[in-house]
């Protein structure tokens, strides 16, 4: 008796992202099939039943297949916006000088105290409308604009829920140690004794988040207080990240690599021991392009000793209010091609395979194989490297989440 699947997706270039070589596992004349919303074969067409039946077949014309993308780095979920602080910057004041003068974060803390559950969910839904409409089927969603453990409880929530009004799979992680709140009055250690002793239980509790984040900056938190988070979370059984070496170089990636942590996120400033680390411990790189270029960075992330050394990078938006309101993974790709110098191999991996990796769900999502879930993005295109080169272009044809 023929296999039966619920979908057969034929006539199809596969971009499988099988492996960790530095190719996209293409295959010319491919076949897709799911059942159960997952994948039960995905590879050329030669070598799959010629008797197998499907409930809906569907001829993709030769269109290319990716599989859905994965941001697994994003502040999506946040109350008012940051624009007048764009304009300050353009009349040259820094984002750091922002910050010391009570804008950044903080200010986009009061708006988000400000507003409930349901209110964040509305603002959040048009910018993952935005990055669904570009293929993307997982999207993590960070807290850390609360700074205080009903909003920060109330974030993670409002990004559950999000999940469950658009059809793509929702990854959260708290990031309590993003900033000082302003009642915190400068002291940075007692804050952190909230966030440690308060927040991080309740955050285990309520079983918001799949993982633990923090800011490891001269503006946010040493490497001794980011650590004592990294080892309450530990404790609790919550994987970690890191936002590390964004502005200097303190270490944040060998200290990331030593808490064995799914990824260090931003790097412009880590140095050779600092990617050899994160190599050893399988620490994935996240590059940030849209931060880079919003706050007119000029120091690039390591790619080259990225590449030395084997750490797998991954690209993401870090769409937020101050530093990178950029709702595009193709954009994103583009910029990490021209900016960073990644080849199109590197930025279509960064978006799927790697940022897959980075959020610690490989085994399920992230490459065309099967046992996996059955997240798909199907291109009108000629070649991958359309997907890099265009700039403001979507050539999306169809969405696939769970094999739907």
């Amino acid at each position: 008796m023929a296999e039966r699947f619920d979908r057969i997706w034929h006539n199809a270039r596969l971009a499988t992202l099988r492996g960790d070589g530095p190719d996209l596992g293409e295959v010319e004349r491919g076949i897709i099939a799911a059942r159960g919303g997952r994948i039960v074969y995905a590879g050329a067409q030669a070598d799959f039943s010629v008797d197998a039946d499907a409930a809906e077949r569907i001829d993709c014309d030769g269109r290319w297949i990716t599989p859905g993308f994965v941001d697994c780095h994003t502040h999506l979920v946040y109350g008012g916006d940051r624009a007048h602080e764009f304009e300050l910057r353009l009349k040259g004041a820094s984002y750091e000088e922002i910050a010391r003068a009570g804008g950044g974060i903080v200010s986009t803390v009061a708006a988000t105290r400000k507003a409930s559950e349901a209110e964040l969910v509305a603002s959040a839904l048009p910018r993952l409308d935005a990055l669904i409409a570009e293929g993307a089927t997982t999207i993590e969603i960070k807290s850390g604009y609360g700074l205080d453990t009903e909003t920060e409880l109330r974030q993670l929530a409002a990004a559950r829920s999000l999940g469950r009004e658009r059809p793509v799979a929702i990854r959260t992680s708290f990031l309590g140690a993003h900033a000082l709140p302003v009642e915190a009055d400068g002291d940075k250690d007692r804050y952190i004794d909230l966030v440690c002793k308060e927040m991080l239980p309740a955050v285990a509790k309520t079983g918001l988040a799949d993982a633990v984040d923090a800011f490891m900056e001269g503006i946010a938190f040493s490497a001794a207080q980011t650590a004592r988070v990294f080892e309450t979370a530990r404790e609790l059984g919550l994987p970690v990240k890191l936002h590390a070496d964004q502005l200097s170089n303190l270490g944040g990636a060998t200290l990331a690599a030593k808490f064995s942590a799914l990824s260090a996120d931003h790097l412009e400033h880590t140095d050779e021991a600092g990617a050899a680390a994160m190599a050893k411990a399988g620490t994935v790189a996240v590059l940030l392009p849209g931060a880079f270029y919003f706050i007119r960075e000029t120091q690039k992330p390591p790619v080259e000793a990225f590449r030395t050394h084997g750490v797998a990078m991954a690209l993401a938006t870090d769409c937020n209010p101050g530093s990178s309101p950029l709702t595009s993974l193709l954009l994103t790709m583009n910029m990490g091609a021209t900016l960073f110098r990644m080849n199109v191999a590197e930025c279509i991996a960064g978006v799927t395979r790697e940022g897959a990796r980075a959020l610690g769900i490989l085994s399920e999502a992230g490459t065309l194989e099967a046992g996996k879930w059955c997240d798909l993005a199907i291109w009108d295109i000629e070649r991958p490297a359309e997907l890099v080169y265009r700039i403001g272009f979507n050539p999306l044809h169809r969405r696939v989440w769970r094999g739907q």
